[in-house]
């Protein structure tokens, strides 16, 4: 008796763990197609990126139709690489500047305003601001070409500086700003949601006790928002640092000033013809980029 109940018992949970009730195989049936197109899209080429890596394989030559396998040579050899040390400091200087920091605050300072402007004020702002993230960039960057040319630009007609050269005196400068400017719509957006979830009884209470603004920020705001500030910093840092956008502005130019990493990875593998090179390094980016996410979440899932 005691037997029968037992796998009563186990038969019962076993129904209860399927609550949809399609069984193992027609729920494997439901999420195969989903699997396939994570495995063809993401896991095959991550597997055949490291493949390559560890090859001499090139656009053109002997080595394009018959690539040698050279192993881990790549990676060593782009780890100890100058230029890459030098790429990847200027992807992180531009990562936490245009990003991190000028998206992520310029986003929260527009969302913090806009959250008691007047309605009307505030669509027109939005959509001027949208406006800036839903143009393709080939069409933004060809209007920041326009603003910081030389001769004709519309800046150096502002300011009287005919016949300085932005792009190539301050590269980095201009990425930056041309960044945060294409890029802070996200950030703006995701905060004007999170604001919106704050309680309106606990900053009209810290009003009324006379807290200053940045207290209210401080004790109020961000308690409430903690976990929506760290998702924008992921979302943001991981999309500036793999951007190739900047490349149509300065071509990672003049002297490599501006080259970061995805710039640096197109004229290796690209202009230069080795791709067994640029998947290696195309392969060390990805590992960058999941370190970074491992960090974020971890943060994340402690703050809750």
């Amino acid at each position: 008796m005691p037997a029968v109940v037992t796998g009563g018992v186990r038969r019962g949970s076993a129904r209860h763990s399927d609550v949809a009730g399609l069984g193992r195989a027609r729920a494997g049936a439901f999420v195969a197609p989903a699997l396939a197109l994570v495995g063809l899209f993401l896991v095959f080429p991550a597997l055949w990126t490291a493949y390559l890596g560890m090859t001499d394989y090139r656009l053109t030559g002997l080595s394009a139709q018959a690539p040698n396998f050279v192993g881990l040579d790549n990676y060593t050899d782009t780890l100890t690489d100058p230029a890459f040390h030098a790429s990847l400091r200027l992807t992180l200087v531009f990562v936490l500047l245009s990003g991190v920091l000028g998206q992520s605050l310029l986003g929260f300072a527009a969302a913090w305003v806009l959250r008691t402007t007047n309605r009307a004020v505030k669509s027109a702002i939005e959509f001027l601001v949208l406006l800036a993230w839903i143009i393709p960039s080939s069409v933004v960057s060809f209007l920041w070409i326009a603003l910081l040319d030389r001769g004709d630009g519309t800046l150096n007609a502002m300011l009287g500086t005919e016949g300085m050269s932005w792009l190539t005196q301050y590269p980095m400068t201009s990425i930056i700003v041309f960044n945060i400017w294409v890029g802070t719509a996200f950030s703006m957006l995701l905060f004007s949601s999170a604001l919106a979830s704050v309680p309106p009884s606990q900053l009209e209470s810290a009003r009324m006790v006379g807290a200053s603004t940045w207290q209210q920020l401080r004790d109020v705001v961000l308690p409430h928002i903690r976990g929506h500030i760290l998702t924008n910093t992921l979302l943001i840092t991981l999309w500036t640092f793999n951007t190739f956008t900047p490349y149509l502005l300065t071509a990672g130019g003049p002297n490599h000033e501006s080259e970061i990493l995805p710039v640096y990875i197109y004229k290796v593998a690209i202009t230069g013809g080795r791709l067994g090179v640029g998947a290696a390094i195309s392969l060390i980016m990805l590992l960058i980029n999941l370190v970074i996410a491992t960090v974020y979440l971890r943060v994340l899932r402690e703050r809750k």
